[in-house]
């Protein structure tokens, strides 16, 4: 702001002396744009070309806004609720997979004669009560319990990836609209700067002592910036609608106020970064669970060959013989097993079946893996690059282009340097602090992207 202040200030004292010299005010005109020049000019002798502390407060002021925004998306996101519960239903479903079949209780009346129907007339006549249950071939229902526990892992490393991703993405949609915010204030500082231009080009124009086209060239470079601040006005509710979403809230909120990140000067180490995805990445951790989910699964087709047994036991009651001679109850026991005759029609399929989804499991962690690492490949390129051009536009650009925008501005109050060239000056440090900016949201963000392919908090 301090540079805006002193361009603006600097424009109308540099751009005011020609015209002003004309007539009786010129004198005073003059006055002024000495005071003035000279103001600047110790501004800027007093700005620092590397970021200073103004810079590190804003950082400081950052991280504990996006720490809170982060912490209630982890609270109120509807789609990390949905995989907390699903997470909870899959734990809740190995139990009853390794349980028991419930037993069957039978009660009735076994061999009762059709024409009398009488219960004391025949001897085998009798009521009947039995119970029987089913009871799996041993290890079955371990390796059924042990297929659902696994099951429960993976829904649970499911659950630290979306969590993982919603950090993430809420990380970039506040990137992408603190980038906007600092645009739209570029632009409104710079569009001050131009409008003073024109209309200091305009009553130098009605004078006699500039072109045409030095008006024309300002009202262009006025309409475009004021073309490009509403087209950014427009960008700023779709990504703030965006934000809110990932933060779980409704209705009318308050609007979410997003600063400009800074820079870090965290080292980047490839082999540790892809050392630290493959042994804490959520997603790689819940295929490792599948693949020894399947390779359970694999092993209890493999057993559907051995045969399962059904316990059963029953008490038969009978009543006295017509002559009042009591009998004796009767007890039975007895064991079933199927037979899995079958084999090749239901038992060996199944066992192709896990066979090959084991081998599909595996295949895919290694394409996930592979993705992985060079997708972190990828980003450690993208952050040290955006970190070497930060570094570059503070330490070089940025610094040349305001003293170019100087020495423009001291050359014109001499008449030797083109106003075209003060503007394009002006418009040249404007697209400068712009892409600074936007190296600092590309820097951010990839950190982001390397946290969440690592799947931990690193930076």
């Amino acid at each position: 702001m301090r540079t805006i202040a002193f361009a603006i200030a600097l424009f109308a004292a540099v751009f005011a002396a020609p015209v002003c010299a004309q007539s009786a005010a010129a004198a005073s005109a003059d006055a002024r744009i000495e005071q003035d020049a000279g103001r600047p000019r110790q501004l800027h002798a007093e700005a620092p070309l590397a970021p200073g502390p103004p810079q590190d407060a804003a950082i400081q002021a950052v991280a504990p806004a996006l720490g809170t925004l982060i912490a209630e998306a982890l609270q109120n996101n509807p789609e990390l609720r949905a995989a907390a519960k699903e997470t909870e239903a899959a734990g809740e479903r190995v139990r009853p997979a390794g349980a028991l079949d419930d037993p069957t209780l039978e009660a009735g009346l076994l061999n009762v004669p059709n024409r009398s129907w009488s219960l004391n007339r025949e001897d085998m006549t009798m009521k009947m009560l039995g119970l029987s249950q089913k009871l799996p071939y041993p290890g079955k229902r371990a390796l059924r319990e042990q297929v659902a526990a696994k099951d429960a892992e993976s829904a649970g490393y499911g659950l630290r990836e979306t969590a993982n991703r919603i950090v993430r993405d809420v990380k970039l949609a506040y990137f992408d609209l603190a980038l906007t915010g600092e645009t739209v204030r570029q632009l409104q500082d710079n569009r001050l700067i131009l409008d003073q231009f024109l209309r200091v080009a305009e009553s130098r124009y009605a004078v006699g002592q500039a072109t045409q086209a030095e008006v024309l060239r300002a009202q262009t470079q006025l309409g475009r910036m004021s073309e490009e601040l509403l087209r950014m006005e427009r960008e700023r509710p779709v990504m703030e609608a965006e934000l809110l979403r990932l933060l779980g809230r409704r209705g009318n909120v308050a609007p979410v106020a997003a600063a400009l990140p800074g820079i870090g000067d965290a080292a980047f180490s490839l082999e540790a970064l892809q050392q630290a995805a493959l042994r804490e990445r959520p997603q790689l951790l819940g295929l490792q669970s599948a693949i020894e989910r399947s390779a359970k699964t694999l092993e209890l087709a493999r057993k559907e060959a051995q045969p399962d047994f059904d316990l059963r036991f029953a008490y038969g009651q009978r009543d006295r013989d017509p002559a009042g001679t009591p009998r004796e109850d009767m007890v039975s026991l007895t064991v079933a097993i199927n037979l899995p005759v079958w084999r090749k029609d239901k038992i060996e399929p199944r066992i192709a079946e896990a066979q090959a989804l084991r081998e599909q499991t595996l295949e895919l962690q290694q394409s996930q893996q592979n993705e992985v690492l060079a997708r972190l490949r990828q980003q450690v390129a993208i952050a040290e690059q955006s970190r070497r051009s930060v570094r570059l536009y503070e330490t070089g650009i940025l610094p040349q282009a305001r003293l170019a925008v100087e020495a423009s501005l001291s050359g014109y109050r001499v008449n030797r340097t083109d106003p075209l060239l003060l503007l394009d000056s002006q418009m040249t440090l404007f697209n400068y602090q712009v892409s600074r900016a936007k190296e600092l949201v590309n820097f951010n963000k990839a950190l982001a992207e390397i946290e969440f392919l690592t799947g931990k908090q690193m930076y």
